[in-house]
């Protein structure tokens, strides 16, 4: 039986939460008087089915059930956990946990709040230990972290039971020592987002140039080495002494206007506005969403393949969700080993996935597989590998921009130096291409081939004794220029 997520307000970030629980197979219930809120919802879970799977190195689970509640109690009802996500006013906060906990007392509540503490949220509440801050940052499908902000009334149990939850979901849920306003991440763009407006009042910089310092020079850095490790290298080999030593008086130094704040005023929006307009009023919202997903999506599977960041949470993820997604699998059935979604860029001048693609998703299936097996990195640094000798591609039809592509894997035959294996892609039931290869297992300092480790062989030869009674595939055996039967 699927888990059950309710969402309450279904704007931007509760838009995001349902597509984070329902992609990763939570049946989820919103709830949002907004008239529009369905369309809302619709339009940010098709931007999340296009970027989301493209982070994943392990088939999605199947998507969760999306239901729209007329009303809290209904949304609520079966919820093993609900994130709120309505306006920031704390009454209405205080007013959405009465309803929910006089429907379902025993809730679990998630706040995304951008600044209020848990003790702020509590109060008033017949039940104030199940209240909890979960704050995501947007696009929260794409995005991992979520700070996790409780209360002394929080018991260890309820902090330990969100962070699972997050974790569950692919989030990386980081806990506050301390409970603070705004929390860690709102605290640091709030300081950001103060200098840059004065940058604006004072006519310094526009809102592109700004941006573009960002994402030209410091933002690229702060993605993947965030603030102090950036200057701890920025130290040189002396480290983070000798930046101290070196940058710490520029403290004193009047560079910011931190402890000022312009006026808001007509002035000020109208300048931010106008700038802004100017900047990127060419795009729609959707459109704007979309290259930021798609760019996000390249540099999340980056810092993936270095196991670096945020990349490693995308790791972690997989690898707590292979086992179980495997489990009972051996036998009947080749094993899905791979959900795939044609990018920008696999795309050739033919508006077509290119060639080298088609084997670059072959690879995917096939490296799913030996980690499935254990050959995984760990394997491959202790000198051993399977090597691939030979690979025959049929391509069978075409695959375009943002399909969605799943890889079967069928082990042929096996032995203790060999593994003979056909993988099909597939578009829906068509077949877009298959590829057929030999592999051997070979010791990497000794350049030849050896038996593969028992380890690795106890988990291989199951698998292939439950494949032996599987059909041949068709296509098995051909060569290249052979006529079709």
């Amino acid at each position: 039986m699927a888990r059950k997520a309710a969402i309450i307000g279904g704007g931007v970030i509760g838009g995001g939460w349902t597509a984070r629980f329902l992609l990763n197979g939570w049946d989820v219930a919103v709830f949002d008087p907004d008239p529009e809120a369905e369309r809302k919802i619709n339009e940010v879970l098709a931007n999340a089915r296009a970027a989301l799977p493209a982070l994943s190195d392990v088939p999605m689970p199947a998507e969760g059930r999306l239901s729209f509640a007329g009303t809290m109690a209904e949304a609520v009802e079966g919820a093993e956990y609900v994130q709120e996500s309505v306006s920031e006013r704390i009454e209405l906060k205080h007013k959405v946990y009465a309803q929910l906990q006089q429907s379902n007392p025993g809730v679990l509540i998630g706040s995304s709040t951008s600044g209020f503490k848990a003790s702020d949220l509590q109060k008033g509440s017949p039940a104030p230990e199940n209240i909890i801050v979960a704050h995501p940052f947007n696009p929260v499908y794409l995005l991992p972290l979520s700070e996790i902000s409780g209360s002394p009334t929080n018991p260890p149990e309820v902090v330990e039971r969100t962070v699972q939850i997050m974790k569950d979901i692919g989030m990386f849920p980081l806990v506050l020592r301390k409970e603070i306003d705004a929390f860690i991440g709102n605290r640091f763009l709030e300081a950001v987002w103060r200098e840059a407006l004065w940058m604006l009042v004072d006519g310094v910089a526009t809102t592109a140039e700004i941006d573009d310092a960002i994402r030209m020079g410091f933002g690229l850095r702060w993605g993947q080495m965030g603030l102090f490790e950036t200057y701890r290298v920025a130290g040189g080999e002396a480290g983070m002494r000798h930046f101290m030593a070196q940058f710490g008086p520029a403290l004193k130094w009047p560079w910011t206007k931190l402890m000022d704040v312009p006026e808001f005023n007509d002035a000020l929006v109208d300048l931010v506005a106008e700038q802004s307009d100017a900047q990127s009023g060419h795009h729609t919202i959707r459109e704007l969403e979309r290259i930021r997903d798609q760019n996000l999506v390249g540099f999340l599977r980056s810092l993936k393949d270095r196991n670096w960041g945020a990349g490693k949470v995308l790791r972690e993820h997989d690898e707590r969700r292979r086992e179980a997604f495997h489990a009972g699998e051996l036998a009947g059935t080749p094993l899905k080993m791979a959900e795939l979604q044609v990018l920008p860029s696999w795309i050739d001048y033919n508006g077509h996935m290119t060639e080298s693609r088609y084997l670059f998703c072959a690879s995917e299936v096939a490296d799913a597989f030996l980690r499935l097996i254990g050959a995984d990195m760990d394997y491959v640094a202790g000198g051993h590998s399977y090597y691939t000798a030979e690979s025959l591609v049929r391509h069978l039809g075409e695959a375009k921009l943002g399909d969605r592509l799943t890889g079967t894997l069928q082990v042929i035959k096996a032995d203790e130096k060999r593994l003979h294996h056909f993988i099909t892609l597939r578009r829906g039931d068509e077949v877009v291409a298959t590829v057929e290869q030999m592999c051997l297992h070979v010791d990497m300092k000794a350049g030849k081939a050896c038996a593969a480790a028992p380890e690795v062989l106890a988990r291989l030869m199951p698998i292939a004794a439950a494949h032996e009674g599987l059909p041949a595939p068709e296509g098995l055996g051909r060569f290249v220029g052979q006529r079709r039967v």
